[in-house]
């Protein structure tokens, strides 16, 4: 019987339950061979309220959030992201840690990581000192200080923030609701780029473009040829050091610079095949 050819790398990712970009942008971000497949959680942001962070061990051993790690797990995934960049900027690095160990405890051995992991990596990988972070139009005041932390945490502290600006029609609209209330389809790379080029401090060494949710996978060549900068989105890192875990080809073209750098050594692969046949919850093998 003949068929497709397996795929060389199976990406896993951990998304909250109604955000869609992620799907996109690492769909746009295709390389042959490399399959993408996603698991969701609630969110926990409480309802009319501003997101202010989650314990890592109580995030990980979140119903939902151990049924992904398990059902992907069970897959064959050759590692497992985590989408969801804020509860990183709020817990810090011992998040990151913390999280990623509780997390591999339900996905059979294979490896876990944070996309806040994923892009500051792919900064490091860069030689970045003073990002110029571009935040989403859902992020409030304290994300904002959350995400300076962490970044001065990490050894690059940001040359300053700049907040995509929705327009008009959303004026009046709590920026902490604005994600839900479909805000997530009204970003447009074009605009991206516009308002980056107006707003782009002298002194950045490179941009800086988190969160899962902020479409900006289609910004990233225009801005860099526009800028000589280098740039950095949460989706982008996320496929890019994902692949390097994974021992998988390298990135696409239109990734940008990052996709030429190297990524982090292979973690070997954990998962089993046959993983179905001994039951949720069982030792996996590596195969």
């Amino acid at each position: 019987m003949t068929g497709a050819s397996p795929a060389t790398a199976r990406l896993g990712a951990l998304v909250i339950h109604n955000d869609p970009v992620p799907e996109i942008e690492l769909g746009l971000g295709r390389v042959p061979g490399v399959s993408v497949h996603a698991a969701r959680f609630e969110c926990p942001r409480p309802v009319d309220g501003e997101y202010t962070g989650s314990a890592a061990r109580a995030l990980a051993e979140a119903p939902d959030v151990v049924r992904g790690l398990d059902q992907l797990g069970r897959l064959g995934a050759d590692c497992i992201a985590l989408c969801f960049g804020s509860s990183s900027f709020f817990g810090g690095q011992d998040f990151d840690r913390e999280f990623t160990e509780v997390a591999e405890g339900f996905s059979h051995g294979v490896p876990v990581f944070t996309a806040a992991t994923a892009m500051t990596a792919a900064l490091r990988a860069g030689g970045v000192r003073r990002p110029l972070a571009v935040m989403p139009p859902w992020f409030t005041e304290p994300t904002f200080r959350a995400t300076e932390e962490y970044l001065a945490g990490a050894g690059m502290p940001p040359c300053g923030l700049l907040q995509f600006d929705l327009g008009p029609r959303w004026e009046g609209v709590a920026r902490y609701n604005a994600f839900d209330l479909g805000a997530r389809w009204e970003v447009h790379p074009q605009e991206v780029c516009d308002q980056v080029l107006r707003g782009l401090p002298g002194d950045a060494d490179s941009i800086l473009l988190p969160g899962s949710g902020f479409r900006s996978w289609e910004a990233i060549v225009s801005l860099e040829r526009e800028t000589g900068l280098p740039v950095v989105t949460s989706n982008q890192a996320v496929l890019w050091y994902g692949l390097a875990l994974a021992g998988g080809p390298a990135g696409p073209p239109g990734g940008g610079r990052l996709m030429d750098r190297p990524g982090p050594p292979p973690a070997g692969r954990a998962a089993s095949e046959g993983a179905d046949a001994e039951g949720a919850g069982a030792a996996v093998p590596a195969r």
